[in-house]
């Protein structure tokens, strides 16, 4: 019967081979069964992934290898065992999941709010299968934290994966596709717009696939950021380490050219912050004692997020009333430094070399598909995001090893639209980068019959 077997057509619009791509379609017929086979037109035999919509008929998802275009039939439900995602004994305390997808090996946590590094919820390992090397090695960093506008100097917070959790749903989790759903609260800051708001956060992660796929959902908001007027706009960072020295990536490239400006003087500024405080600050709080110890080294190398926490009113450190000062003096000076004529945009149609830069910082302008890639090894990280950052914050810090994917413009200022789907492709791209984005940015059609 042809409600029984559908027959489904798979077209790539866009030249290249798709290499597990994730293939959604709906039969207008409710089929029972958690599993189902489906032919191709050239004899193979794939794995169908029932999934749940809310919509009408039934979904599947399916993972097809293919150039140009490719058919399948539904041939009926299977209890068989598969090959699939499959779950890895766990690293990190509060992990809620270590998955090994049949491309990636990654853990999502769900943070602690204990205020350091290893406190972030996220991914806080991420490697590909084959290349076996982890681009978070100590699980001080995260990939998918967001940040401003409620984690700024203006409302009082820094760091929210350090000091939020997160509750996870799992909403899919079969074979084929596994989707997680975060819940958050955002802790109330200073300014009274941004208190009460809650986040979540969907995860996507389908076997065999290059790339993965998240979306961010925050209540609605409006504040002022950086002078500037801030509607339903955040800052998605994610973080990569390659030790001392060393860096995961060390290039950065917009899609069609990249349009920036080269240094932070936000970052010089805190810094200089950090070191007139350490030197006069006549604090006797605890917290301020460990982290002069903390802090005794160079300064350039340390974890990027001490800085912050030495000013948070989370850690009381030091008193409100001098948090206020402080944190002031570094806002005022930047916001001026930043738009000096001495800061001109450069425009490159290559890659950027982002660790030659002052602060090993740039802050490109508007796109949609960038890359951060390593120009030895080949590496690469693609992003797409549905509607285009307004501004990136681009951050490879050889001395500390720290590499950094923000949608921020200068001074903390977010500027990603919540609710645009990001997709996220790692491995061995290097210049084939372009290729990606275009997979990723247009993804194949396919028609039901």
């Amino acid at each position: 019967m042809l409600v029984a077997h559908p027959r489904v057509v798979v077209t790539d619009p866009v030249p290249g081979k798709r290499h597990n791509e994730p293939i959604r379609f709906t039969v207008d017929a409710e089929l029972h069964g958690d599993l189902w086979t489906a032919r191709t037109s050239t004899g193979e035999d794939m794995l169908c992934q029932r999934i749940e919509t809310g919509s009408n008929g039934t979904t599947f998802v399916a993972v097809l290898s293919f150039k140009d275009t490719v058919e399948l039939e539904l041939t009926g439900p299977t209890a068989e065992p598969v090959k699939g995602i499959s779950q890895l004994p766990a690293r990190e305390s509060d992990a809620f999941v270590r998955l090994d997808t049949g491309y990636f090996d990654l853990e999502m946590c769900r943070g602690t709010a204990q205020g350091t590094g290893s406190s972030k919820w996220g991914l806080r390992h991420f490697s590909t299968l084959d290349e076996g090397i982890d681009l978070l090695p100590s699980g001080n960093n995260a990939i998918g934290g967001f940040y401003g506008p409620f984690f700024t100097p203006e409302n009082g917070l820094v760091n929210p994966p350090e000091h939020t959790t997160v509750d996870i749903e799992v909403v899919e989790q079969g074979p084929v596709l596994h989707h997680y759903r975060m819940h958050g609260v955002v802790p109330d800051g200073q300014l009274d717009e941004l208190k009460g708001k809650s986040f979540t956060i969907d995860w996507w992660f389908s076997h065999g696939t290059p790339y993965f796929e998240r979306r961010y959902q925050i209540d609605d908001f409006q504040t002022v950021i950086n002078g500037r007027s801030i509607t339903n706009k955040i800052t998605v960072g994610d973080e990569f380490e390659g030790g001392r020295g060393e860096l995961v990536f060390d290039r950065f490239e917009a899609y069609g050219g990249t349009r920036y400006r080269t240094g932070d003087p936000y970052a010089g500024e805190l810094v200089a912050m950090v070191g007139e405080t350490l030197a006069e600050s006549t604090s006797t709080q605890p917290k301020y004692a460990e982290f002069r110890e903390l802090l005794a080294g160079d300064l350039e190398a340390a974890h990027w997020d001490l800085y912050w926490r030495l000013f948070s009113a989370w850690e009381n450190a030091l008193t409100p009333d001098e948090i206020r000062d402080r944190l002031g003096r570094v806002r005022a000076a930047s916001h001026v430094l930043a738009d000096l004529p001495t800061r001109p945009w450069s425009l490159a149609n290559a890659p950027v070399d982002v660790s030659s830069a002052p602060h090993a910082t740039i802050f490109p302008g508007a796109a949609a598909k960038t890359a951060e890639f390593h120009s030895r090894l080949g590496r690469a990280m693609v992003w797409w995001t549905s509607q285009p950052s307004g501004a990136f914050q681009i951050v490879q810090r050889r001395q500390s090893g720290w590499v950094n994917w923000g949608t921020n413009g200068e001074n903390e200022c977010p500027e990603l639209p919540v609710g645009v789907t990001i997709k996220a492709a790692y491995g061995p791209f290097g210049a084939l980068w372009h290729e990606i984005a275009d997979q990723l940015e247009t993804p194949p059609t396919v028609h039901v019959s």
